[in-house]
């Protein structure tokens, strides 16, 4: 791993409105990710750095060392008015190198301390450090958090993605949020066609999360953007060449599926979680989403 230092001139990053994305503002400390999540959306993020969306992501991580300080200095200002601020859009915020600068930990500090409304969508369970912190937040302001479970086959989540922690774990940290007075949910995203869309692979991730506690579970579809198309079936070509057509069919020239696949993949889920739950889910639309050029369609259920 290599961590390179920058300091930001801004900290808080308002996302354009044209992107649609359900909130205004975000946070990312970091850029590039050690999770090394093969279908990552972010990773053509780092081209812009003169870097490759490929091991460069993975293991070349940008740390924006001054970011709470910003942060103070930002909230302070006039201008800003309490606005929900969004972490864990374009890279996770409790990836390894969180474990080293504890920026995150900081931030949450910051916004705590501010009585500033936040949310986090993270893989790790290195969220659970930080349970008291959250949970005094949250005694002050509204927080949420997200755990991202896609699957809990375990053969699925060591190839796709290699740095993650254990996706029961993940279920683990769920449930103990929940309990500490932080709510939490999950985020099934995103469902590998051919991977891990199986009715029972499905099954086992909603059960597992709604006996844990979760607020909600949601669930998006591979979002397969330029370049990241282009790293996502390489990698497929070489670990699953049995499925190269199935994602040609699907998804051609297109960067999402298509509709109706969409629309059947929220309908399973939702008999799904009504089945495990009982029918009084309502659909609504989770306050954190991943961050990007499209917009991500996002389709939850309430619990």
């Amino acid at each position: 791993m290599e961590f390179l230092h920058v300091n930001a001139r801004t900290i808080i990053n308002e996302v354009p409105a044209a992107s649609r994305m359900p909130f205004q503002y975000t946070i990312n400390v970091y850029r590039g990710c050690s999770h090394s999540c093969v279908y990552c959306f972010a990773r053509p993020t780092h081209e812009y750095l003169g870097l490759n969306i490929g091991e460069d992501f993975d293991r070349r991580i940008v740390v924006k060392v001054n970011a709470v300080e910003r942060l103070g200095g930002e909230l302070s200002a006039r201008r800003w008015a309490g606005h929900h601020i969004a972490m864990g859009t374009n890279t996770d915020p409790y990836q390894r190198c969180e474990g080293k600068y504890h920026l995150t930990q900081g931030v949450v500090r910051v916004l705590g301390d501010a009585a500033n409304p936040f949310s986090i969508l993270t893989k790790s369970t290195l969220i659970v450090r930080d349970i008291d912190l959250l949970a005094r937040a949250a005694r002050r302001t509204r927080v949420r958090a997200d755990l991202s479970i896609a699957t809990l086959d375990e053969s699925v989540w060591r190839m796709t993605e290699p740095g993650t922690p254990n996706p029961r774990r993940r279920v683990d940290a769920v449930r103990r949020l929940n309990e500490a007075g932080v709510p939490c949910g999950v985020l099934l995203a995103p469902i590998l066609p051919g991977l891990s869309d199986t009715d029972e692979q499905l099954e086992a991730v909603v059960t597992a999360c709604v006996e844990a506690g979760a607020v909600s579970v949601s669930t998006v579809g591979l979002h397969l953007r330029p370049g990241v198309k282009q790293h996502y079936l390489g990698w497929l070509a070489r670990a699953r060449p049995d499925l190269v057509a199935l994602y040609e069919q699907r998804y051609g020239r297109r960067a999402y599926l298509p509709p109706a696949d969409q629309r059947t993949l929220a309908a399973r889920v939702q008999r799904l979680v009504a089945r495990v739950r009982g029918p009084s889910g309502s659909a609504f639309h989770v306050p954190v989403e991943a961050e990007a050029v499209e917009p991500v369609d996002q389709l939850g259920f309430e619990l």
